[in-house]
């Protein structure tokens, strides 16, 4: 047998026919343990740097990630979830859609992700008697659905910002902020209740009615919170456990309840297709009714580098 050659920084290194065969045995052995240990290596080390799992939140793509958190309170449908989808403005953009720009029909928050390639959609808010009009001010660039200013709801999402001055998407306070000042730096604007206040205070009072809740918050890094519960709570004591949770809530503002609460999130192997089921005096049928369709909605799809 000839005696083998290896090239080592440019220069050759005589190696006896002996030596070659133990060098190939270590190999093999080595390839073995690391066919063995490195896919376990590797689970720990994404875990460890928090893209597989960060606390309670699975990641699910760069700048996106799900919680779910079980109810504190036996629910009313067995494996009914408090479910938190956690947006980075910095890799999502935000959209809103109307029927009453979009040919006055209403989807529900599935059809909508399908027919316009969302990953998730959740109400953009309740709805007046026309079916198609928001109960406070709601436009999206040139498109008005309603034009009014409601003064009894005190928080505007504002997103599709004119200016890098001001935040991609941020909930603005009316008790908290000036609107005016704000109006002229983004495109679309959402008015509806506000349940956590800019400076982290459940402003409901406590009722006896409850429902399934959609709701839209951000925490305290600038992340958006898509949030729904299935399971019925009151108003104050949904404001209560959000603030509770370890979501870092900044603020946050009601969006519908009910059975036309809806969430609905498809992407990376994962679908969620969340509905109301409870609402106190109206329906009160624990049995899941199927998702309802909706007039007004917020998407979000992966921003294009």
């Amino acid at each position: 047998m000839e005696d083998v050659y290896t090239h080592l920084n440019g220069t050759q290194e005589r190696i006896k026919p002996e030596e070659s065969k133990i060098q190939r045995v270590l190999m093999r052995r080595i390839a073995f343990f690391t066919s063995i240990f490195l896919p376990v290596l590797w689970v720990v080390f994404l875990s460890a740097d928090g893209l597989s799992q960060d606390g309670p939140w699975k990641r699910m793509n760069e700048g996106l990630s799900l919680a779910e958190f079980d109810p504190p309170q036996k629910p009313l449908v067995k494996d009914s979830k408090i479910v938190i989808l956690k947006i980075d403005p910095q890799y999502y953009s935000f959209k809103l859609l109307c029927a009453s720009e979009l040919g006055k029909i209403r989807l529900t928050a599935k059809e909508w992700c399908r027919r316009y390639g969302l990953l998730s959609a959740i109400n953009a808010g309740m709805y007046q008697k026309d079916g198609l009009t928001n109960v406070g001010y709601m436009k999206t660039f040139s498109h008005v659905n309603n034009p009014r200013l409601n003064s009894a709801y005190k928080a505007v999402l504002a997103f599709n910002r004119v200016e890098p001055a001001v935040p991609e998407i941020q909930i603005i306070d009316l008790k908290c902020h000036d609107f005016d000042a704000v109006k002229s730096r983004y495109q679309t604007f959402v008015q509806n209740i506000r349940m956590i206040s800019c400076t982290q205070e459940n402003v409901w009072a406590k009722q006896d009615r409850m429902w399934s809740l959609a709701v839209l918050g951000m925490d305290k890094a600038g992340n958006a919170l898509f949030i729904f519960s299935e399971g019925p709570y009151s108003g104050h004591d949904f404001n209560t456990l959000l603030l509770s949770l370890p979501v870092s809530i900044y603020n946050a503002m009601y969006l519908e309840g009910g059975p036309e609460a809806s969430l609905y999130y498809s992407a990376h192997g994962v679908e969620l297709d969340q509905s109301g089921i409870y609402e106190t005096g109206l329906n009160e049928n624990p049995v899941r009714p199927g998702a309802r369709p909706i007039p007004n909605i917020i998407g979000i799809t992966k921003k294009t580098k």
